[in-house]
């Protein structure tokens, strides 16, 4: 018989196999009865396989079978993804599994050929003598070896085809298998989509493979065959194994069908339909197999979450450092966690263990500029001399983000931009921050939006779960920043200039050690701020005192306080502090002094400091000016008229000054210029801890009334 009438006889053939697997795709009855006779075959022996390895081969012999025969690229295979692929396949060690399997892979894969060699034989009985060879093996074994056996056969014919124009032993098995037609003509647009179905079929099979064999692998600690995610994928195992090994067939009688058709060959549309719908079809079965693998991960992660929160429970009553550390910082055996600031190098947590405090960093990427400027000048300041006990800490930033918000590019520009600007170590990436650990500073230390500094000791004992306020207060004299440190430095201050703003700007200690009068002011708006000044330096004239003005600004600076500062340096009005920055620095001490004794559980009825802070943040929620003048440990202070109106009236209070002093005089005239009718406002700073149920007024002493307020200010 002439090969062309062979051929023909063939094509027919294979037509009307077509039109019967056709019928096998729509009809569901005979798809049900199809999967009870491939149940039938089902008795697995309970050996255990490791397939992990074997899969790794196979996924490198469909990795590179085909890519460098001319005309065909096969998508997704880098040279890069080729060396990880031989690393795994040839270095995992499956050499002694094959011992055992290799008989059967070739058994099946040479039946595999007979029966898809061109004689229109039925695809789904090829499919059932597969199952039939695998009858004792578990159906994610039948799917790895059913695998192995098509990629064995797969690798041989692209062996050959890509050796044909090189290697002369190829050259001569690619004419006894009439190859030579088809390589010669790669830009057959018809060959080449048919080898491109044939790879988005493979693909499928892979991505199929891969998910069962996930499922295999998810913890048994965590999860168990009665779950129902489990339950419902484990009952579309079957018939995923089904349709993949079927898929298997179609792609080794596409293979077997170019042996030996010479110049002959014909691929038709109904071929590449074929493999169409089995890829197809197998990707409806890989999303609804990997939406439950995404169930079953999402219940073994909420469970490894609370299993990880317990455990760092557990280490907060039983501190050990280098456990806690490595708790709440994500650190495989792999991996170095940290990246160092100065140098950009990452870091393992051992760099934490040298008998030094860690100070904690915790905040989300949303950190000011401000505070971060800082906290560098005072980690800088530490580092001058290392061997000063007050230098004996390390900082570490640990960036908290959102995980149900997808990280972004931006987000990624933004995290770099942050760590490239400390000092200090951070975590190498925010997704090393566990959402267990996530949760842990949220419960623990109180974790909102605001920055915390949380302090740990030599042993790993939470010392202060927030020493920020302290160090904005204090500086390096907060040392060792624990909780009782900071009760023993409020014990030792009373309300003075110098820690309301002693460390905020270098000359105002200048101007204390001189003995001279120091006015602070502050507000927006700059036609008082001309009043106050030319007032006070006219009172200060007649009075023959030397005084000091400087402007502070307004809690949340924003262009007007820019403005302001512009202008009273150009009109030489008085001194400011030199920039919003420094103002931001005033103003989140005065915030930080009400955090910190919030926290001791002070109030403004029993604590003269606190009745000071309330007061000075009184002044600045009014929306009006305000002054404080003092000389040495004295004070006096008021709202923007009223102490305007005192400094103007030097006149009626100068006799009282000779007495008394400048400052108890002005406290007088203030007293003479008090009006009960007032309307006080008190801004509380964000608190990490409760709000206090009562704030008395200032200026009365009566209950403040209690308001929520919402605001946004884009000035």
């Amino acid at each position: 018989m002439e090969v062309s009438s062979v051929t023909t006889q063939m094509t027919t053939q294979k037509m009307q196999q077509l039109r019967l697997d056709r019928h096998m795709f729509a009809t569901s009855d005979d798809q049900y009865e199809m999967l009870k006779q491939v149940e039938a075959t089902h008795a697995p022996d309970g050996r255990q396989f490791a397939l992990k390895p074997l899969l790794y081969i196979i996924d490198d012999i469909f990795q590179r079978a085909a890519p460098s025969v001319p005309g065909f690229v096969q998508q997704g295979s880098t040279q890069a993804q080729q060396d990880i692929a031989d690393d795994k396949a040839f270095l995992s060690g499956p050499f002694d599994m094959l011992d055992i399997l290799s008989i059967t892979i070739n058994k099946v894969s040479c039946e595999i050929s007979c029966k898809c060699s061109g004689t229109g034989g039925d695809a789904h009985a090829t499919t059932l003598g597969i199952f039939n060879n695998f009858g004792s093996y578990a159906w994610d074994a039948k799917l790895v070896l059913a695998m192995a056996a098509f990629a064995l056969k797969y690798g041989e014919f692209w062996l050959v085809a890509q050796l044909y124009s090189t290697n002369p032993l190829a050259k001569s098995v690619a004419l006894l298998k009439q190859l030579p037609a088809i390589l010669e003509k790669p830009a057959d647009t018809i060959l080449k989509s048919k080898f491109e179905a044939l790879s988005n079929l493979i693909k499928a099979m892979l991505d199929v493979t891969k998910c069962i064999l996930e499922f295999k692998e998810l913890p048994s600690k965590y999860i168990t065959p009665d779950t129902p995610e489990m339950v419902t994928a484990t009952a579309n195992i079957p018939t995923a194994v089904y349709w993949t090994i079927r898929s298997t067939v179609a792609c080794s009688a596409q293979i077997m069908g170019l042996i030996g058709m010479g110049h002959e060959c014909i691929a038709s549309t109904a071929e590449s339909w074929e493999l169409s719908s089995l890829a197809h079809k197998l990707d409806s079965i890989h999303t609804l197999l990997k939406n439950q693998l995404n169930l079953c991960y999402k219940i073994i992660d909420e469970k490894t979450d609370i299993e990880a929160y317990q455990a760092l429970v557990t280490l907060t009553e039983k501190p050990d450092i280098e456990k806690f550390l490595r708790a709440l910082i994500y650190a495989k055996d792999d991996q170095l966690p940290l990246v160092e600031g100065c140098t950009g190098r990452r870091a393992g947590l051992d760099v934490l263990l040298r008998k030094k405090n860690v100070l904690l960093l915790i905040s989300d990427l949303d950190i000011s500029h401000d505070e971060l400027f800082f906290l560098e000048q005072m980690y800088q300041e530490s580092r001058q001399n290392p061997t000063k006990t007050e230098s004996q800490y390390e900082v570490v930033w640990m960036p908290v983000v959102d995980r149900t918000t997808p990280w972004t590019e931006e987000m990624q520009k933004q995290f770099e931009t942050i760590q490239s600007t400390m000092p200090w170590y951070s975590i190498y990436h925010p997704s090393m921050v566990d959402q267990a650990v996530i949760r842990y500073v949220k419960e623990f230390w109180n974790f909102k939006k605001k920055p915390i500094l949380v302090v740990l000791d030599l042993q790993g004992k939470v010392v202060n779960t927030n020493a920020l306020h302290m160090l904005w207060i204090w500086g390096s004299l907060a040392f060792p920043f624990s909780s009782s440190r900071e009760e023993a430095l409020w014990e030792e201050e009373s309300w003075r200039l110098e820690l309301l703003a002693g460390s905020v700007d270098a000359a105002i200690p200048v101007w204390i050690a001189e003995e001279k009068y120091i006015c602070l002011y502050g507000g927006e708006d700059i036609e008082w701020i001309r009043k106050i000044t030319k007032t006070a330096q006219e009172m200060a004239k007649v009075a023959g005192i030397p005084l000091e003005l400087i402007y502070v600004g307004k809690i949340n600076p924003k262009e007007k306080v820019r403005r302001n500062i512009a202008a009273i340096a150009a009109e030489n009005l008085s001194h400011t502090l030199q920039d919003i920055t420094q103002i931001w620095f005033f103003w989140v001490r005065l915030e930080s002094m009400w955090q910190s004794k919030i926290k001791q559980g002070k109030s403004e009825e029993d604590d003269q400091i606190m009745q000071e802070i309330v007061t000075m943040l009184s002044f600045d929620g009014s929306g009006q000016g305000w002054a404080i003048i003092c000389k040495g440990s004295e004070m006096a202070k008021s709202k923007g008229e009223t102490i305007l109106k005192c400094f103007g009236d030097y006149e009626l209070w100068k006799s009282n000054a000779k007495d008394k002093g400048v400052i108890c005089a002005i406290n007088d005239h203030l007293h003479e210029l008090y009006s009960p009718d007032h309307c006080n406002h008190l801004i509380l700073p964000g608190t990490s801890g409760a709000i206090p149920e009562k704030i008395v007024c200032s200026e009365c002493g009566q209950a403040m009334e209690k308001f929520i307020m919402y605001r946004c200010c884009t000035e």
